[in-house]
C-alpha cells in the first residue's frame, strides 16, 4: 500500500495466477494483473474477459485450492478474503457430473452441485428423482473393490441425466431412457411420469448376490463413509464423475404415502432387501422365510404390463399401505369393549438381555392395570405389594416372534433416571401375546385397555402374525416347486449353507401363500415394516471408549436411543434416550463428545472407529427428524439441520 499527499491509499497491483479449467488441463494458467481491493466479481470479469471464449459463465466460480473452499461471496475482496499472489486459483463449474449408485444397484450420471453443503445438494438431487423428504438421505463413498482380471474387459450400464436440469421439480425427462427392454425379475425401480398417476415400472435383475457376499464383512465400516452434510463435494476430495452412494441415512421414515412416493418407496425398499440379503441385521429363519416370499411376490406382480391407476384405486392403496405401515397407528372407532383379559395372567419375565443371547426367564403372575403392570411371585401373592410395577407411558414396545418356534416376545425400554432398561416378556401362546402386545402398545400412548381402539390392535397384531404362519392347507393348490425361483436371491448365504436350494423352495412357497394376494404397493410397504419390526432395526455401530473405562466398547445410535453396548460378550449396558437429552457438546480439540440426560446423568466418550463428528450428525440428525410435524410437512428448516448437526465448523 502506498500513500500519497492527498490523503489517499493506493493499492499495489500484484500477479494473480488462475487455472481455467474450461481450456484444458495441459493450458498454463491465466495471470491477471490484481490489486488487493478488488473483488472477487472483478476477478471473474477479468478472466473472462482476457479468456475472449464467449459462453455462459454463470454457474463458475473460483475454487481455492490451499483452503479448500469456494470464493462464493464476489462482493468480497481479495483482501478480506487473504488472497496473495501464492494463492492457486481454480475457476470451473459448480456443477459437475457425478456417477450415483442408487439401492436398486442402478447407476445415474446427473449433475450435482459440487459447492453447496452436501445437504443442499442430495435436495436437488432428490427433488429431480422425485423422492419427498430428501433429509432422510446422504451421501456415501462406496466401498472400494478390487476389479478382478474377468472384469476389465465389462463395462457398466449408466443411465446418463446429465441433460437434467438439477433443479428440476418434476422428472419428465426421464422417458428418454426407461426405454423397453427385457429383465428378469426380482428389484423394482418405478418411476412416476406426470400427474396422472400413470405408473411405469423400470427394472432391474441381479442375478446372483454372492458377487456381494464379499461386501458383508465391510458393513460394519459403513458408518465411517458417511459425506460431511455440512460441507460440499470438492471440501469432501470428490472430483468429476467420482462415485458415490445414494442412501437413507436416517431410519425415521416421515409421512409415506404411495400416492407421492413411488421412487422412495421403491429405494427404501431396495435398500431394506440388501440389508437382508446381506446380513446387515439380524432376522429370525422364519422372518428370513417371508421375506424371500414377499421378494418373490413382488418380483411377480412386477412382471405384469404397467398398470394405470384411477385415483380412487390410488387413495384405496394409501389407506391400506398406510395401516400396513403404522404398527402403533391409533385404530378407527369400534363398539365400546372392556377386555379384562390382562388383569391376571401368567407371563415370564427377564432383564436387562444380552445383545446376542438371553438370560432364563422367570415366571411371575402378572396384573394389568391402566398403564401400569405390576408382577408378584403367585397368584396367591397377587392381593398383596408387587415385587415391582412398571409403568408403560412412554416406553417403546417391539415385537420378538418366531411362529415356528411359538417364541412370542414383546421388548420393552423401559424409561430410567439413568437411561433405559430393557425387558422381555414371554407370553405362552399366540393369543396372550397379541392381548399383552396390544395392551402394551396402548399403555405407551398413556391409554387403557378401555380405549376403543384396543381390539382393533388385537386384530392388527394377528394379522401380522398370520403372515408368518405356513398355509400347508393352500399349499396344495401352488406348486411343490417353481423353477423360477432363485432362492440365492431371496434369503441371505447363510441359509444356503445350510439348506439346499430344493429345500428352500418349497418353504418360501410356503410363506408366499400368506402373501399371495397383496398388490404391489401393499407387498412392499409389508415388507419394508416387517424390516422396521426387527429389534435390530435402524442401529448404527461405532466403536468407542468410555470416560474412566480402558476397555473399547460398542455405541448403538438408533432412531430414538443410543445404546452402550459391551463389545466383548454383547451385553446392553445402558441405554438413553433422545427425549431425556439436555445437552451434547464435542471437544473439538481431544475430539471427545459429552452429553447431559436430565436426572443428572453424564456420559462421555471419544470414537475409536470413526470421527466424533459423524456420531454428532448422527445424534443431531435423528433430533431434527423429531422436530418434523404433519403442519410443517412442505417446509424443511435447513438452518436448524445445520445447527444441530454441523458443530463449531457450520456455525
Amino acid at each position: 500500500v502506498i500513500s500519497v499527499p492527498d490523503n489517499t491509499v493506493t493499492w499495489a497491483t500484484w500477479d494473480l495466477s488462475v487455472t481455467v479449467e474450461d481450456l484444458g488441463p495441459d493450458t498454463p494458467p491465466v495471470s491477471l494483473s490484481v490489486t488487493s481491493d478488488l473483488h472477487v466479481g472483478g476477478v471473474i470479469l477479468k478472466l473472462v474477459e482476457k479468456t475472449q471464449i464467449k459462453r455462459d459463465w454463470s454457474d463458475h466460480a473460483l475454487w481455492w485450492e490451499q483452503k479448500q473452499c469456494w470464493l462464493l461471496r464476489t462482493a468480497w475482496s481479495l483482501e478480506k478474503y487473504g488472497i496473495h499472489a501464492d494463492a492457486r486459483l481454480h475457476f470451473m463449474p459448480q456443477h459437475k457430473p457425478l456417477k450415483l449408485g442408487l439401492p436398486n444397484g442402478i447407476t445415474l450420471r446427473l449433475h450435482a452441485c459440487y459447492s453447496s453443503p452436501v445437504f443442499q445438494t442430495v435436495m436437488h438431487i432428490c427433488r429431480m428423482l422425485n423422492i419427498r423428504h430428501p433429509e432422510e438421505l446422504s451421501l456415501l463413498r462406496p466401498i472400494e473393490e478390487k476389479k478382478k482380471k474377468k472384469d476389465k474387459d465389462s463395462t457398466e450400464e449408466i443411465y446418463d441425466l446429465t441433460e437434467v436440469p438439477l433443479s428440476s421439480g418434476t422428472i419428465h425427462s426421464f422417458s428418454k431412457f426407461v426405454h423397453k427392454r427385457t429383465f428378469h425379475l426380482l428389484c423394482v425401480f418405478v418411476f412416476l411420469f406426470r400427474a396422472d398417476l400413470c405408473w411405469y415400472t423400470y427394472l432391474k435383475y441381479f442375478s446372483d448376490t454372492r458377487h456381494r457376499v464379499h461386501l458383508l464383512n465391510k458393513l460394519n465400516c459403513l458408518s465411517l463413509r458417511w459425506l460431511d452434510s455440512s460441507r460440499c463435494l470438492m471440501q469432501q476430495g470428490i472430483q468429476e464423475n467420482d462415485r458415490l452412494w445414494l442412501r437413507f441415512k436416517y431410519f425415521t421414515f416421515y409421512d409415506i404415502e404411495p400416492k407421492y412416493d413411488v421412487v422412495r418407496l421403491t429405494q427404501l425398499y431396495e435398500q431394506a432387501r440388501w440389508a437382508i440379503l446381506l446380513e446387515d441385521i439380524d432376522c429370525t429363519e422364519e422372518e428370513m422365510m417371508l421375506f424371500g416370499a414377499l421378494q418373490y411376490h413382488i418380483s411377480k406382480v412386477s412382471q405384469s404390463e404397467p398398470q394405470m391407476l384411477s385415483s380412487s384405486a390410488a387413495m384405496d392403496d394409501l389407506e391400506s399401505a398406510l395401516q400396513s405401515l403404522e404398527v402403533k397407528m391409533e385404530g378407527e372407532s369400534t363398539f365400546f369393549l372392556f377386555s379384562t383379559m390382562l388383569k391376571v395372567e401368567t407371563l415370564f419375565i427377564c432383564f436387562r438381555p444380552k445383545r446376542l443371547t438371553l438370560k432364563g426367564y422367570k415366571q411371575y403372575w402378572f396384573k394389568f392395570q391402566d398403564t401400569s403392570i405390576s408382577y408378584f411371585k403367585s397368584k396367591e401373592e397377587s392381593i398383596g405389594e408387587p415385587i415391582q410395577q412398571i409403568n408403560l407411558k412412554g416406553c417403546e414396545v417391539a415385537p420378538d416372534v418366531n411362529m415356528a418356534a411359538q417364541k412370542f416376545l414383546i421388548r420393552l425400554l423401559i424409561p430410567a433416571p439413568e437411561g433405559m432398561n430393557e425387558v422381555y416378556l414371554r407370553c405362552e401362546n399366540e393369543q396372550q401375546y397379541a392381548q399383552w402386545m396390544a395392551g402394551c402398545r396402548l399403555a405407551s400412548k398413556g391409554k387403557s385397555l378401555a380405549d376403543n381402539s384396543y381390539q382393533s390392535e388385537i386384530q392388527s397384531i394377528h394379522s401380522f402374525l398370520a403372515m408368518q404362519k405356513t398355509n400347508s392347507s393352500s399349499h396344495g393348490n401352488a406348486p411343490a416347486n417353481d423353477e423360477s425361483i432363485n432362492t440365492h436371491s431371496l434369503v441371505s448365504p447363510r441359509y444356503h449353507k445350510k439348506y439346499k436350494a430344493k429345500q428352500l423352495t418349497p418353504r418360501i412357497l410356503d410363506a408366499y401363500q400368506n402373501v399371495a394376494q397383496l398388490s404391489l404397493t401393499d407387498a412392499v410397504m409389508r415388507f419394508i415394516q416387517v424390516w422396521q419390526a426387527l429389534p435390530d432395526f435402524g442401529l448404527s455401530y461405532i466403536v468407542v471408549r468410555f470416560k474412566g473405562s480402558r476397555k473399547d466398547e460398542v455405541l448403538g445410535i438408533a432412531p430414538n436411543r443410543l445404546i452402550r453396548i459391551d463389545l466383548g460378550v454383547g451385553d446392553v449396558v445402558k441405554t438413553w434416550r433422545y427425549n431425556n437429552m439436555k445437552q451434547w457438546n464435542v471437544n473439538w480439540d481431544i475430539r471427545q463428545m459429552a452429553i447431559e440426560f436430565e436426572g443428572n446423568v453424564n456420559i462421555a466418550f471419544s470414537c475409536v472407529t470413526a470421527d466424533c463428528k459423524i456420531v454428532h450428525e448422527f445424534i443431531g440428525g435423528y433430533i431434527f427428524m423429531s422436530t418434523r410435524s404433519r403442519e410443517k410437512s412442505d417446509v424443511l428448516n435447513e438452518e436448524l439441520f445445520h445447527k444441530l448437526t454441523g458443530g463449531h465448523e457450520a456455525l
